[in-house]
C-alpha cells in the first residue's frame, strides 16, 4: 500500500474502504473481512448508523487500534456548535473509540449558512483530543475559502463525488492549490452503466485487470484518494491490488475525455444539496 502525507503530517493509505450500508452482524462480518485484507482506513457516519458495526469490526478483528485510521462524519442536523460537539462524542461512544483519526463536515447546506460553526466546533473538538484531523466533504472553492477567511483554518481532506463520468478538474485544482487531498466517494460510479462502459472495458482488456481496478488505479494517478466499498472478498482483494501496474498518459487522457459538464450520478449539487 502507497499512502499520502496530509498537510497535518497525518498519514493515510491512498485506498481507503467505504463503509455506506454496511449495518448489523453482516457488516461487521464484511468490515472485519476488509481489515483482513489489508485495508487500514474506515469511512463511516453518523447518517450511516453503523459507527458501532464499525467499532465492532476493528475489535473482532484482532488489530491495533493504531493500525487503523477511522473517519467519520457530521450530519448537517447537528450544525449548531453545542450540538456538533455532543454528536462527536456520541459517535465515538457508538464506535467505542477514544479519538476519530479524520472528521468530516458531511455537507456545506449552504442554506442553512451553519457550516463555519460547525468548522469551529470541529477545531475545538481537535483541541480536546477527540479527532486527529479535520476534513470536510462536498465543499465548493467558495464555501473553502470562507472557511480560510473566517477561521484561518482549512480541511487536510475533501472528500468529493467523483468518478470517470464526473472528474472534478476543477475542483482538484483548487484542491492541490491549497494542500488539500481530494478524496472520492461514490469512486467507481455507484449503480451506473459505468463498469460496462466500452473504453473502460476496452483499457481493462489491454491491461488485464478488472474494469473497477483501471477506474481506481486512474483515481490513484490524478492524485486522488478513492474508498471504494466491496462486500465480496474477492472485489475487496482487487480493489487493493493497483499499485503492480500504470496507466500511459494517453489512457489516462481517454478516461479524462469520459468526463461530462454535469456528471453528478444523483444531482447532488453541494452548492443546493441539502443533506440532515
Amino acid at each position: 500500500m502507497e499512502e499520502y502525507i496530509l498537510r497535518d503530517g497525518l498519514v493515510v493509505p491512498k485506498v481507503g474502504f467505504g463503509t455506506f450500508g454496511l449495518n448489523g452482524a453482516v457488516g461487521v462480518n464484511t468490515l472485519v473481512s476488509a481489515l483482513h485484507c489489508g485495508y487500514r482506513l474506515l469511512d463511516t457516519a453518523f447518517n450511516y448508523e453503523n459507527e458501532g458495526a464499525v467499532g465492532m469490526a476493528m475489535k473482532k478483528s484482532g488489530l491495533p487500534r493504531t493500525e487503523i485510521l477511522v473517519a467519520s462524519k457530521l450530519p448537517g442536523r447537528h450544525h449548531r456548535y453545542e450540538e456538533a460537539l455532543t454528536t462527536i462524542q456520541e459517535s465515538l461512544y457508538r464506535t467505542g473509540l477514544d479519538y476519530f483519526d479524520l472528521y468530516y463536515l458531511h455537507w456545506p447546506n449552504p442554506q442553512e449558512d451553519l457550516y463555519v460553526e460547525s468548522w469551529a466546533a470541529l477545531l475545538a473538538a481537535q483541541k480536546f483530543g477527540l479527532i486527529r484531523s479535520v476534513a470536510v466533504c462536498n465543499f465548493l472553492p467558495e464555501h473553502l475559502a470562507r472557511l480560510e477567511k473566517e477561521t484561518g483554518v482549512l480541511p487536510v481532506i475533501n472528500q468529493i463525488e467523483l468518478h470517470p463520468y464526473f472528474n472534478q478538474a476543477s475542483q482538484r485544482a483548487y484542491n492541490a492549490e491549497k494542500n488539500i487531498l481530494t478524496q472520492a466517494w461514490s469512486p467507481l460510479g455507484r449503480a451506473s452503466d459505468l463498469m460496462k462502459n466500452p473504453v473502460l472495458q476496452d483499457l481493462a482488456t489491454k491491461y488485464q485487470r478488472s474494469v473497477g481496478q483501471i477506474i481506481l488505479r486512474w483515481e490513484v494517478q490524478l492524485g486522488v484518494l478513492p474508498i471504494p466499498k466491496a462486500s465480496h472478498l474477492k472485489r475487496q482483494q482487487e480493489n487493493l491490488q493497483l499499485f503492480d501496474f500504470h496507466l500511459a498518459p494517453a489512457d489516462m487522457e481517454r478516461i479524462n475525455d469520459l468526463t461530462r459538464s454535469n456528471g453528478r450520478l444523483k444531482n447532488q449539487d453541494p452548492a443546493v444539496y441539502q443533506e440532515f
